[in-house]
């Protein structure tokens, strides 16, 4: 047998949208695990913000009523033809948490009270203090038509509290207090991943589509689902490592943040025949000892597949340079120029010299 989400709130079936509200109000209070030390009280506050996300929702609601819990998650045929009712599914997005942060608007009500001074703790941005000694008083409390009723009494409000606030009697409760908390939603830290690319790509410029899984916000601004999107990178000619692309605000979405920006910066890979050195890139070539002291021409790859050749005509000694200007990486700002191909010479010394062959060279080669 499906869930009585009505039983759970302990309202009749034919509440209104007023009744809900005190219930869901009244119920949360009591049953918070912060508050409620009971090892049950986390399950019951979640079975109590499950009923309320149903019974708030009109649409969920005609479902329900018509279908109960199984028909509502799992889509059937009304007799009524209840719109919506063959083909609604609904999942609890299994945040209570999320679903009271919404309802009081991310804003601890006993603040205004006690002040940030007193201990509390803090779950998903709303907390509760723990320096009241009587929990039995406490309970009673929140069967009361009013929870904060006695902290007006107590602070000498005539008419009570709504919403925290005092001399305003019993009007409806849960909108001023999501007004009075909006403002206070703060955004999260950026997410930042580091995006790996080629000189290939950084030569020519490239666009990478990233796939995001994310929670956004559903339209009654509480419940939540999980999201796909593809954000396409667009990486210019020569941008250089450590280079920072942002998207703002394309983070989880919950009832009480400000979305995330997300950030990729670019990571070099390794290549190769290249290195990278700013908008030059190095070439390590290896020659032999002949070809350092005989001369030779040497055919040197470029990041555009071509080969150049290059004469080497002098002695060549280990680690001499060769500078082929504009055969680099683009420079960022200025695209159609382009950093230089350096070569870096090293020579290779042979194991072993036949000792004709080193009677000759003795024979031939300077003292100093």
């Amino acid at each position: 047998m499906g869930k009585d989400y009505y039983k759970t709130l302990g309202i009749p079936k034919g509440s209104n949208e007023e009744e809900i509200k005190k219930a869901y109000r009244r119920m949360a209070l009591r049953f918070h695990p912060d508050k409620n030390k009971d090892p049950t009280a986390e399950e019951k506050f979640k079975e109590i913000a499950e009923a309320y996300e149903v019974l708030s929702d009109p649409k969920k609601r005609v479902v329900y009523d018509q279908l109960g819990e199984e028909g509502l998650k799992t889509g059937g045929s009304s007799s009524s033809g209840a719109p919506g009712s063959s083909s609604y599914h609904y999942t609890f997005h299994g945040d209570p948490h999320a679903t009271f942060a919404s309802f009081f608007g991310g804003t601890n009500p006993f603040d205004m009270f006690f002040g940030s001074n007193r201990s509390h703790n803090r779950t998903n941005g709303f907390s509760f203090h723990n320096d009241h000694s009587n929990d039995a008083e406490q309970d009673m409390d929140m069967e009361e038509d009013d929870p904060f009723t006695h902290f007006g009494r107590q602070f000498g409000f005539p008419g009570g509290m709504n919403n925290g606030f005092p001399g305003e009697g019993r009007r409806r409760r849960g909108v001023p207090s999501e007004r009075l908390g909006a403002s206070r939603k703060q955004q999260d830290p950026p997410v930042v991943h580091e995006l790996k690319v080629s000189l290939e790509e950084i030569f020519h410029g490239c666009t990478k589509r990233m796939k995001i899984t994310r929670r956004r916000l559903n339209p009654d601004g509480r419940s939540m689902r999980t999201e796909d999107k593809i954000l396409n990178i667009v990486i210019k000619k020569g941008w250089k490592e450590g280079t920072k692309i942002t998207f703002p605000k394309e983070g989880d979405e919950t009832p009480e943040n400000i979305p995330a920006d997300i950030a990729f910066v670019l990571k070099d890979k390794g290549h190769a025949h290249f290195k990278r050195d700013g908008s030059n890139i190095i070439y390590k070539c290896k020659i032999s000892l002949k070809e350092a002291l005989c001369g030779c021409t040497l055919s040197i790859p470029t990041l555009d597949n071509r080969v150049i050749s290059l004469p080497c005509n002098e002695i060549i000694k280990p680690g001499t340079v060769k500078r082929l200007r504009g055969e680099g990486l683009p420079f960022p700002k200025s695209p159609s120029q382009r950093g230089d191909l350096i070569v870096e010479f090293s020579v290779r010394f042979p194991d072993r010299i036949p000792p004709q062959s080193r009677e000759i060279i003795r024979q031939h080669l300077p003292q100093s």
